[in-house]
This record gives C-alpha cells, structure tokens and sequence, in this order.
C-alpha cells in the first residue's frame, strides 16, 4: 500500500499551533520560515513515498541477516536507499552548520522524522540513533572528538549507536558491569557485552560509532561511577581516514516480533585484546551525558508512535473504502456497498484519525518549545520554553505510543479477518507499534519521570502552569458562538480539573506516600497526555473556526473542528479514585478510568452524524 504523507495535516500545526513564524524571528532561523517549511516537506515527501516507503514490507519479509561470524546484510535495497537519504542532505537537517549541518528548528524536523518513520520505521532507526550520538557530542564532546567525528556523523557517512543494556543490566543501568581500563596514551580499553544495539553492525555507512556506558577501573558503585566513551568499528587516523578494525565485533542479531529489517546487535567489546576507546566528558558523568542521548530519542520515538498510527489509518482508508460487505444499515445504497459506509466502522477511523492528530498537535508544538528553549535570546523565554518541553517529552514518548498501539489494533479490526492475515500488511503496524512503549525507558519509566522530575520536584508549579493555558483556551473556547467549540470547552475544563486534582496529590504525597503515587503513575500520564493532546486539538478548532469564516480551505477546516469535537467527545479525559490511594495499601488499589464524555444519546446521534472520514492528504 502507498504513503502520502499528511503535508496538510504537519503545515496546519507548523504554521497555526507552534507558530512558525514567532520561531523565524529566532537568531540563526530566519529563513526557517513556513515557505522554507513547506518546500522542505515537500521533497522530504517525495523520497519517503517514492524511495523508502517501498521497502517497508520487503524488510519485514527479508530482514537483515548476520553471517560470516560477525557481518550483518541489510534488507535489499536498504543501502541504495540510505544513500538517497544522506545525498539529500536528509541526516544533516536540525544540525549545526558548524559541522556541515543545515541548522533547521526542530519543528520542521520532527515532520520530517514523521515522515521518514511511516514510510519504513526499520529503516528510519539508524539516522534516529545517529542523531542522538550527534547531540551527546555536541554536548559533551572535546574539542578534538567533534572535529573527528561529528562531520561524518552529520552528513551521514557514518552512523552512530547507543550501547547502554548489557544481559543483566536493563532499564537499571547501575547494574553496567562493561569495564574501561586506562592507557598511558589516555585512551581506555573496552571489556564487555552489549544487547538490543540498533544498527550496532550494518552494510550501510562505512563506519558506526559506538557511545558505551562502562566503569572505569575504581569507580563508584551504582550510577555515579559509569562513564561514556566514544568506540568506533574502524579506527580513525588523524588525517580522517580509517584505519584498522576495533575490537568491537557483532556476535549476532535478534529475531524480533516487529521492526525486523532493523538489525538489533549484540556487540561484544574486548575479546582480542581491548575495544580501544575515548572517553567523553568527564569519567563518572556518563549517564548523565546518555541522558542527552536518550532525551532525544524518547521525543523521537513518540513521534515513531505517531508515524506508525498514520500509516495504520492510511491502510484502515483504503481498505474500508474498497472493500465490499453488506448492505448500509440506513439503506443508502440498494446492495451491498464498501464498509466505509457503515457507522462502526467510521466510530473507529475517525478514533484513528482522532487520536493520531492529537499527538501530532502535541508533538509539533513541544518540538517549537524546543526550539526556543535552545535558541531564543531572552534568557527567561528559553527557561520557561525548556521546562514545558521537558513536561512535554514523557507524554509525547509515553501517551503517542501507547495510543499508537490501540490505533495500529483498529486498523487489524477494521480489515476484519484479513487483517490477521500477513498478506494485507496490517499487521506489521500492529507488530511494530509494541516496541515504541519499551525501548528508550518503558511507559512506566516515563510516567516515573512524570511524576517524580516533572512534578513532584518543583511541586507541580510546571504542571499548573500548563494547565493555566488549558483555561485560557477554554476560555476563548466558551466565547465562541459555535456549539461545538463549546462542547470541547466544557470537556476540557472537566479534564483540566481532574488533572489539577492529581497533580495536588502527586505534590503533596510522593515522599510521604511513594507507593500511594508511583502505583498510579502511568494513569497520570495517560490522562496528561490526553488532556494536552486534545487541548491542541481545541486550539486547532479555533483556527479552523477563525480560517472558516474567511472561507479558507472549507473542506479540511471542516474536517477540523469535526475531528476535534470527536476527540473531545470520544476519548477519555478524565480519572478519578486517585485521591483514595492514602491509607490504603497498593496491593488493594483499584484504579478508575472515568470517561468525562459519556454521551446522552441525542449528543451520540450528533457526533455519529457529523463523522467525515476525509483522505488522508
């Protein structure tokens, strides 16, 4: 099945909900505007629909294969295709020109990312990880290691690796046991396993850069004594060229449920003698320094939850609108006609859609507060703009994937039975969308960052301050005189109260309660990423409203407000029993998920009504 990628969709949220040209005024971003936006797009389209989209299904049918002791081949025509991709400048992106880089804000990024990650998510993993090692370096890097490396990595002559889980250290990385000794040339030699390496041995670029946690000879115990260090496959001479191979060697892939064209190493350091590498920043700071890393990644990987419910909606379309069954229930056609027609079925691509333009919403506008918290030169504006993103990042990682699942589902029941057939493609959604909430922290992780970074730390002043701008849409949400603004106006504000309630508790009762708290976690996170996702969805709905009556595009600015009231009456919004967790021990809490949206039937017959399943440009 094709991709289009949703160009109309990503320049809507560019232009009205991050407000691209507030971030064109930013120093080093003026040219970075919504025609720069638009044009970048617009090829970024073209190679992801007619290159690499192509190669989704071959690589789940013929993933990458390890042989030859420790050689891994990638999916035919994954090397072609990578090629295309850092020929088009496509790795270099959101990079600083410094090092090669076209300096682009992180909001035209990350519709890219989209982009790349629909069209084959296998394929889109190795630039991701890539992109991390960059931000690690350009962090934490000397002077000499950017200068080294950081060119290649941009341009994507080479890719970079993260090397954290070992067999018994997962998501508790105090338990690293890989070892770095120190040489008197200052260099350190790498002893250990590494697993789950994405990309760590590929046929793609001709080298990779492996970023490994280890503990340096004497060091701590627990996190504070693991330090980071640069190891690449290939040695590299002072002149840029390679030289001979490192002792880093990949002892086999693993066979995965999904994702399976991207190769997932184990990597073994130090058999013939010592991986030989360089450490990064300071020894004992390396987690901290990963942190980087894997910061990038959680927001990439929440937009990787968003691609692969577009595509899933994509596929559920089209086969609802070709395929035959059943007369319709309101006899709108004499026989039997596509499923398209029949109202469960829309209930469930409109869900799609619902949910997958919400976290698109979410995801844009956390990426524009990046972009200024990095870039913008009032030094309270970059402040206030880092901790929103910082908010932002475990709902965007947390809430898109988990609802990336439950979209990839429908799409499987929306083919009927032969969406458990292999053969129609489906599937392969459904199988890769799993991932998302494991890798780079699990759901739970993410909802313990929530609680306890975003929250409970400052006692819930960042939390309150975004639900301080909840209102004010609410606000201008009430003012309307259209009825389905103020239908959103009046979930929302059930919504936003119910989440001021749990953010009190969280407040008031993480170090007195902790169990009472973190047994409720991914409940919060999952009603915090609702409430913003369907908040950006009520901003949308004012600029439809505002774009309508100019009579802008009516067809899509309909389509709008009509997705937004769906969410707003159709998804749950709100929780309750989460105030009831004192003094009661955590084995006997019951949580309670209250949909804030239960329809009278007049309001259902409504909603069921103004369902408009649009294409998917």
């Amino acid at each position: 099945m094709s991709y289009n990628a949703p160009l109309k969709d990503m320049l809507f949220n560019i232009e009205h909900l991050a407000r691209i040209d507030q971030i064109a005024q930013i120093p080093g971003f003026e040219d970075a505007g919504l025609e720069t936006a638009q044009a970048v797009l617009e090829e970024c389209a073209k190679l992801n629909q007619d290159v690499i989209a192509p190669l989704n299904w071959e690589g789940d049918k013929h993933p990458s294969w390890h042989h030859d002791g420790n050689q891994v081949t990638t999916t035919p025509g994954f090397k072609d295709a990578y090629k295309q991709f850092t020929e088009g400048g496509w790795q270099s992106l959101q990079h600083p020109a410094d090092y090669g880089g076209q300096g682009l804000p992180k909001t035209i990024g990350a519709a890219c990312g989209e982009m790349l990650n629909s069209a084959n998510m296998s394929f889109a993993l190795c630039p991701m990880l890539t992109d991390g090692a960059i931000e690690a370096l350009l962090t934490a890097g000397s002077d000499d290691m950017k200068a080294k490396y950081l060119e290649k990595l941009i341009s994507g002559e080479w890719t970079g690796t993260m090397n954290l889980t070992e067999p018994q250290a997962g998501s508790d990385l105090a338990a690293v046991r890989t070892r770095a000794e120190p040489q008197p040339d200052g260099t350190y030699k790498v002893f250990g396993t590494k697993i789950f390496i994405t990309y760590g041995e590929h046929d793609m670029a001709d080298n990779i850069i492996h970023l490994v946690l280890a503990r340096v000879q004497g060091a701590p115990e627990g996190v504070k004594g693991i330090s980071l260090f640069v190891v690449p496959k290939f040695m590299v001479k002072d002149d840029g060229s390679l030289g001979e191979r490192n002792d880093v060697h990949c002892v086999s892939i693993e066979h995965k449920m999904g994702i399976k064209a991207s190769p997932t190493a184990v990597l073994q350091y130090g058999d013939h003698g010592g991986a030989i590498g360089y450490l990064v920043g300071e020894e004992n700071r390396g987690l901290e320094y990963m942190f980087i890393m894997m910061n990038a990644a959680r927001y990439a990987v929440g937009v990787q939850g968003i691609a692969t419910a577009e595509r899933a909606y994509q596929k559920a379309v089209q086969y609802a609108r070709d395929r035959v069954q059943s007369r319709p229930v309101d006899g709108s056609l004499p026989k039997a006609g596509p499923i398209i027609h029949h109202p469960d079925v829309r209930r469930m691509l409109m869900t799609m859609r619902a949910y997958t333009e919400g976290c698109r919403a979410m995801a844009t506008v956390a990426a524009a507060a990046y972009d200024a918290a990095h870039h913008h030169p009032d030094a309270e504006v970059r402040k206030d703009n880092q901790a929103f993103y910082e908010f932002l990042v475990p709902l965007v990682k947390g809430y898109s994937t988990e609802m990336s699942i439950d979209v990839a589902s429908l799409g499987v029941q929306i083919h009927g039975g032969m969406g458990f057939i292999e053969e129609t493609g489906c599937a392969q959604y459904y199988r890769d969308a799993k991932i998302l909430t494991i890798y780079e922290g699990t759901t739970a992780i993410q909802a313990n960052d929530l609680v306890g970074r975003k929250t409970a730390r400052d006692g819930g002043q960042t939390a309150k301050a975004l639900a301080a701008q909840v209102a004010q849409t609410e606000s201008e949400l009430a003012a309307s005189g259209n009825a389905d603004a103020q239908a959103v106006a009046r979930r929302l504000k059930a919504a936003r109260e119910a989440f001021v309630d749990v953010v009190d508790f969280v407040a008031g009762n993480t170090k007195a309660h902790p169990n009472d708290v973190f047994a409720g976690s991914v409940p919060y996170l999952m009603l915090t990423g609702n409430l913003v996702a369907g908040w950006q969805m009520a901003r949308a709905l004012l600029v439809a409203e505002a774009e309508l009556a100019k009579g802008n595009d009516a067809v899509f600015m309909q389509s709008k407000i009509t997705t937004a009231r769906f969410y707003a009456d159709h998804t749950k919004w709100g929780i309750r029993g989460f105030t009831s967790f004192a003094n009661f021990d955590t084995a006997d809490i019951v949580i309670t998920t209250e949909g804030i949206s239960r329809n009278s039937l007049a309001t259902l017959k409504q909603n069921v009504k103004d369902v408009r399943v649009a294409s998917a440009s």
